[in-house]
């Protein structure tokens, strides 16, 4: 199993520069994600990924119920 420091709010996602809430690790390097980025590309690295750290469920813990709407966008 790999573990991996959580992620913190400079972690940014390198598709839109959201919070990163997931980080994708591949055979050489990573990805970070925010939640809407990850769901929309997570069928592309699914099989290349070594490892995905999903911290979405803070998304909810963070900013409340409202939240969980606007990520599902």
């Amino acid at each position: 199993m790999t573990t991996t420091e959580p992620l913190t709010v400079a972690d940014r996602c390198d598709r839109c520069g959201a919070q990163a809430y997931v980080r994708v690790l591949l055979p050489v390097g990573e990805l970070l994600f925010c939640a809407h980025h990850y769901r929309a590309h997570a069928p592309k690295f699914a099989d290349v990924a070594t490892h995905v750290q999903d911290e979405t469920d803070r998304l909810l813990a963070e900013h409340g119920a409202g939240a969980g709407a606007a990520a599902a966008r």
